[in-house]
């Protein structure tokens, strides 16, 4: 009998440990993405990775997560269409991929969902905004509905808003109290465990400050 237990025991520490094994790579390998500047052309082999690290710990929902955002990310700097679509397409496939391994959306697969209508949008934005602005707005709320505290919706949304021509309603005015209340639910966000995500705080720092240095210019 006591030698079943230890067996039972040892089993659970391997797989505790294997179940654990993603952890720092798919760490490592979004910090060294996230890191770089939009346009530097490493993030294409570094998103590559994160593709491969999903495909290796395929039932962990984050790791589909986070190769899904690489793609949104490396779509905002591809200026030929087809292409940018195409680098959504396969978005699309991961975050269903990890929506499917949760059993459901939550959050943070919610705003990764608004990412890409708002990335499809941009592809041609006067004949799609209709579409694919409505689904991004659809998807914020919904994420605000499960965690009314996630930073990265009011990120996204203040984004969006930044890069809106004051005609419309956007600019940086009226992007900043989106900035403001995003950076207040970063400042809560604790520890820096990947299978959490994270995300986020230094890009708002970034465009809060340029909303903020305007305000002073003026």
């Amino acid at each position: 009998m006591k030698k079943l237990m230890l067996m039972g025991a040892l089993s659970l520490v391997v797989m505790s440990t294997n179940a654990q094994d993603f952890k720092m790579p798919l760490q490592n390998t979004w910090v060294s993405f996230d890191t770089l500047k939009m346009e530097d052309p490493a993030k294409v082999a570094i998103a590559n990775k994160l593709s491969l690290i999903a495909k290796k710990w395929k039932d962990e929902w984050c790791t589909h997560y986070y190769a899904s955002l690489g793609k949104v990310h490396l779509s905002y700097t591809e200026k030929d269409g087809p292409k940018h679509d195409a680098l959504l397409d396969e978005a699309e496939k991961e975050h269903d991929e990890a929506v499917s391994i949760l059993g459901k959306e939550n959050s943070e697969t919610f705003v990764l969902a608004a990412m890409i209508a708002n990335s499809r949008m941009a592809v041609d934005p006067m004949n799609r905004w209709q579409k694919y602005g409505k689904i991004f707005s659809d998807d914020l709320e919904s994420a605000k509905e499960l965690n009314a505290e996630n930073p990265r919706i009011y990120y996204m949304k203040a984004v969006s808003t930044f890069f809106t021509p004051e005609a419309f309603g956007g600019g940086k005015k009226a992007a900043l109290p989106y900035f403001e209340k995003a950076d207040g639910f970063f400042a809560k966000e604790k520890g820096r465990d990947i299978s959490k995500p994270y995300w986020g705080k230094e890009h708002n720092d970034y465009f809060m400050a340029q909303c903020k240095k305007t305000d002073k210019d003026k």
